[in-house]
């Protein structure tokens, strides 16, 4: 069996999930992983990557959700898919912030572009993985989430390859509450153009190397410049090492720096997470620690 993931990931998150994944189905045949970010500029596939496509047994898709729809980058990878002749098992996984059940409509477009082109979507995951905007969750909140997931992911492979189908529950006109919420997007394109850098900037570059959609130059007196193909992905302010970058009128909420995802030595104040969410984590981890227990109990757990 030869399966094929395809993700996006802005700042780690995502592609930690899909690497998890990858480990998971290699116990079933050949896996083979690709970042979309390498591929966004292109005008078309490369041969190769269409070819893995169409001929692999389980095609899967992941994203981070980006105020509750897919970024605009995994919608135009979708559509360079390539129009199969027969249909292909197809799964999907995302990541965000917070347990919401409004993250559910995120896929409700991308499946559109997945079943024009005969990907049938039989699966699909959601993982909660800590914010890179908004505020930091604590080292503490962010090891529970991985740590969660690690033990959520080996289920939902063998849930997969047992043949059994998991579609995320919608909510009602969910549809219509992802449309209005798709204005982050020219808003994220607009915000970006006022991104600046800061005196504290050592030209590392890093930003403009790592930036998915190339909206970063400098120019030949050093300056900066922001365009207008910002995603606000956040992988230039989270990810420098100077926490130089400036994200124009969402600074308040910028992150900055990667986490480290290990198991904090020292307790910490325990401000996780908007207090509003409190009874939304908590179902989240609850759930899936019964789920977790009950497979241990089965000796369903493939480490």
């Amino acid at each position: 069996m030869k399966t094929v993931i395809c993700y996006f990931s802005g700042t780690g998150n995502t592609q930690k999930v899909a690497e998890k994944f990858a480990e998971q189905l290699a116990r079933y045949g050949e896996v083979v992983v690709h970042s979309i970010d390498l591929l966004t500029l292109q005008k078309k596939l490369p041969d190769e990557l269409a070819q893995q496509i169409e001929t692999c047994d389980l095609f899967g898709l992941g994203y981070p959700v980006y105020a509750f729809n897919a970024p605009p980058i995994a919608l135009q990878f979708a559509k360079k898919l390539p129009h199969l002749a027969k249909s292909k098992r197809t799964f999907v996984f995302n990541t965000s912030g917070e347990p919401l059940k409004l993250n559910n409509i995120s896929s409700i477009k991308l499946y559109g572009y997945l079943r024009r082109r005969k990907f049938d979507v039989t699966n699909e995951y959601h993982y909660c993985m800590p914010y890179n905007i908004m505020f930091r969750h604590s080292d503490e909140m962010a090891h529970k989430m991985w740590e969660t997931a690690q033990k959520l992911i080996p289920l939902d492979a063998s849930e997969m390859m047992g043949g059994a189908k998991h579609l995320l529950e919608k909510v009602r006109f969910g549809g219509t509450v992802a449309w209005v919420m798709r204005c982050q997007q020219w808003g994220g394109q607009l915000n970006g153009r006022m991104y600046r850098v800061s005196k504290d900037c050592v030209h590392c570059g890093k930003c403009v190397n790592d930036c998915p959609t190339h909206n970063i130059r400098i120019t030949k007196k050093g300056k900066f410049r922001f365009g207008g193909n910002c995603l606000m992905c956040m992988r230039c302010a989270h990810l420098c090492p100077k926490n130089a970058i400036r994200i124009g009128l969402f600074n308040k909420w910028k992150v900055n720096g990667p986490y480290t995802f290990a198991e904090p030595k020292n307790d910490e104040e325990r401000q996780h997470y908007n207090k509003l969410l409190t009874n939304a984590y908590k179902t989240y981890f609850d759930e899936a620690e019964k789920r977790i227990a009950a497979a241990n109990a089965n000796n369903e757990i493939v480490e």
